[in-house]
């Protein structure tokens, strides 16, 4: 008797997918090493099942974002670009301002660099949730706490 080998490939689908809520707390965590790991998480990549044009992630919610740490001189020299498409319309804002302002963005602006820009990226950013403060409406998700490697 012999055995037969099925070398099918498995592809998730997305009413297949279980999806875990985590929680991080950004307190004195590096920029870019935390967005990386957190767009790992987003677009599944952490599960045996991860397929590459399916939506295979978890939710992320990120505390503490006022509170990341950056290496270098970031602080001072960092800037981000954009610009109306209306003539003079460029805006260029340092890093250490929008911090000030608006600490979620740059969460947001370092994890959405490194998510596929396209439908699907879209898909895995609507699953990200950054507050400033350490509060965070998501309790009834009984969200997990991940650790991040530093």
């Amino acid at each position: 008797m012999s055995k037969t080998i099925s070398f099918k490939t498995y592809s998730a689908k997305p009413g297949e997918v279980e999806r875990k809520w985590y929680v991080v707390d950004a307190e004195g965590k590096v920029l870019g090493r935390l967005a990386s790991e957190i767009a790992t998480i987003l677009r599944g990549k952490h599960k045996p099942q991860f397929t590459p044009h399916v939506d295979t992630g978890d939710f992320v919610i990120v505390t503490n974002a006022g509170k990341i740490g950056l290496s270098g001189k970031k602080l001072d020299q960092k800037t981000y670009f954009s610009h109306s498409n209306y003539p003079g319309g460029v805006k260029i804002e340092n890093l250490k301002d929008m911090l000030r302002k608006k600490p979620e963005k740059v969460i947001e602006k370092a994890v959405w660099g490194m998510l596929p820009h396209n439908n699907l990226g879209r898909a895995l950013f609507k699953k990200l949730k950054v507050y400033a403060g350490p509060e965070h409406p998501h309790v009834s998700q009984s969200p997990v706490e991940m650790k991040v490697n530093q």
